[in-house]
């Protein structure tokens, strides 16, 4: 018996005592294979899921390093049961293989009972072909799906099939006053390895020049998806200063511009647009011979588009996102289709390196007034969902909390349009929404990264992928019901270093007693996995 801060528990739940010394080294090695359920204050509880475990292990992570992990920190003996679970889980692994002979693909296994068991499953044996040696051939078309039918009969297969090497085209980096960090590096080393899958990296981190110098890597003709033009842009200028890639080898393929090159920077909009009930613009996934496919914001993904992915199954697909968390439960589509996670680098550890902003959270109760409180009362739970965060009480403490960060670059964050307008008129400050033209958004944004503007109103089109890095201050005001997505691309927005090397600070709203305060549960469990504190303080406290 150790004086650690877990106890493992025979239903695969973990508690994590918070205040223990040991606490944040325990939590940091229980992320790699559990997921935070429950954070309130001083107990924290993990589950240990089917998913965790196997994702741990594409990772590089076997039974052995998960079991000690556990032992060492275990303030009481592991359960038995769950150690021959957590063994018996990750031996699943691999034990199915994706490959190709002569004839194609195969399925094959040195279990027979395993590879009888999977075949015997109409859905299954509806991909599969002729009988061969320890298998069975594989229908062309069907690696992606059955490694989705497999994934859910509990037998994650081990995909070795390789991948089409697409056109090659020349891409170097241009390290010219800066280098890749060790932890970009190793991403990189390790989604090569791996051929396919997910780098989990924290917003500022700098995943796109994981990106950039994966293509430097693989060199060859790579499609980009990300989540809308501005972010399409932000891609091209990054690619355009960070590789050797000019303006003609970049094309921007989205609303407004449809052109094709050897880099192609599409958006999921565009792809998921549909004519006549077809996807209007299917044919650019076959457009030329990609090499590498890149999500970005991999956990925002769209339903149609893994399904699109899954005929993609021969492409380098990487897939980049602060979080795996999908709010759809889609994440077993994520691991079949665009692949395992390969790295994973806490936020802490980034933040302790000096790359990212130290940041303190804040949940700010504020009281609704009578009127607010009776039309609450009365309504049903989308419109006492909206009375809550649309309450007019939350505009003098934004007032509040500007004048305290008189100066500071601060973001103002709200989810409903109205409120938007609202707020930005009340206070005089410039608002920026999805119905902003393109043109105009970047000019507030370039205004706001010059210290011309000190403060934005944005909706959530300001959550993807925008690079304001000297941004210090965020008032949350309503979001999409307490997301753990869009609180990483939220807090995400103030993590940039700053020059003067100040820390962060994020206020999140929050109607007392109502539903919202209910779901800001989410939100806390977000920022304890990845080791933020959360204070909840009274309206009154601000000065």
């Amino acid at each position: 018996m150790s004086l650690g801060p877990l106890i493992v528990q025979s239903d695969r739940t973990v508690l994590l005592e918070t205040d223990h010394a040991d606490a944040t080294t325990a939590r940091h090695e229980l992320a790699i294979f559990a997921e935070l359920e429950r954070a309130p204050e001083h107990i924290h509880t993990y589950r240990i899921t089917k998913l965790g475990l196997w994702n741990a292990r594409a990772a590089g992570h076997d039974a052995t390093f998960i079991l000690d992990s556990l032992n060492r920190w275990s303030k009481y003996p592991v359960p038995p049961g769950v150690e021959k679970e957590i063994s018996e889980t990750i031996a699943r692994f691999g034990r199915l293989v994706i490959a190709r002979n002569e004839q194609g693909l195969t399925l094959t296994s040195q279990d027979l009972a395993v590879i009888t068991e999977v075949s015997s499953n109409r859905k299954v044996s509806e991909l599969l072909g002729e009988r061969i040696e320890f298998g069975f051939q594989v229908k062309d078309w069907a690696r992606g799906q059955l490694k989705q039918e497999l994934l859910k009969l509990g037998w994650p297969a081990e995909d070795n099939a390789g991948f089409t090497p697409g056109t090659p085209h020349p891409i170097e980096l241009n390290t010219d006053g800066w280098t890749l960090r060790e932890y970009q590096k190793e991403a990189v080393e390790k989604f090569e390895a791996g051929g396919s899958g997910v780098v989990v990296l924290p917003c500022g981190a700098g995943k796109t020049l994981v990106g950039a110098a994966t293509m430097a890597k693989i060199k060859t003709n790579t499609l980009i998806l990300v989540t809308n033009t501005v972010s399409a842009r932000q891609w091209r200028a990054e690619l355009l200063a960070r590789t050797s890639l000019t303006e003609d080898e970049i094309a921007e393929y989205s609303g407004s511009s449809k052109n094709i090159a050897p880099v192609t920077i599409a958006t999921y909009q565009i792809l998921t647009t549909k004519r006549k009930g077809e996807f209007a613009h299917l044919e650019l996934l076959n457009a030329r011979d990609w090499g590498l496919v890149v999500y970005d914001e991999v956990h925002l993904l769209p339903a149609p588009i893994f399904k699109m992915t899954a005929d993609l199954q021969a492409r380098r697909r990487l897939g980049l996102t602060a979080t795996l968390v999908r709010e759809d439960g889609r994440e077993s589509d994520v691991f079949s289709l665009i692949g395992p996670k390969r790295f994973d680098a806490p936020w802490k550890d980034i933040e302790a390196q000096g790359y990212i902003a130290p940041a303190n959270c804040f949940e700010v109760r504020v009281s609704l007034p009578d009127e607010d409180r009776m039309a609450y009362a009365i309504g049903d739970q989308d419109a006492r969902f909206r009375t809550a965060a649309t309450a007019k009480a939350k505009i003098p403490i934004m007032q509040k909390l500007i004048k305290k960060h008189a100066g500071e670059p601060t973001l103002i964050i709200g989810q409903y349009l109205d409120q938007i307008e609202e707020v930005s008129s009340t206070l005089g400050i410039p608002k920026l929404t999805g119905e902003t033209p393109i043109e105009e958004r970047e000019r507030l944004f370039a205004a706001f990264r010059s210290g011309e503007l000190s403060a934005l109103v944005v909706s959530k089109v300001a959550n993807f992928s925008v690079d304001l890095p000297e941004a210090s201050v965020a008032i949350q005001i309503s979001g999409a019901f307490g997301s753990r997505q869009e609180e990483a691309q939220r807090l995400g927005r103030l993590l940039r270093p700053k020059a003067d090397g100040r820390s962060a600070v994020f206020y999140t709203l929050v109607a007392r007693d109502t539903v919202e305060q209910d779901f800001a549960q989410n939100r806390q469990r977000f920022l304890a996995e990845q080791g933020y504190s959360y204070e909840i303080m009274d309206s009154e406290e601000i000065f």
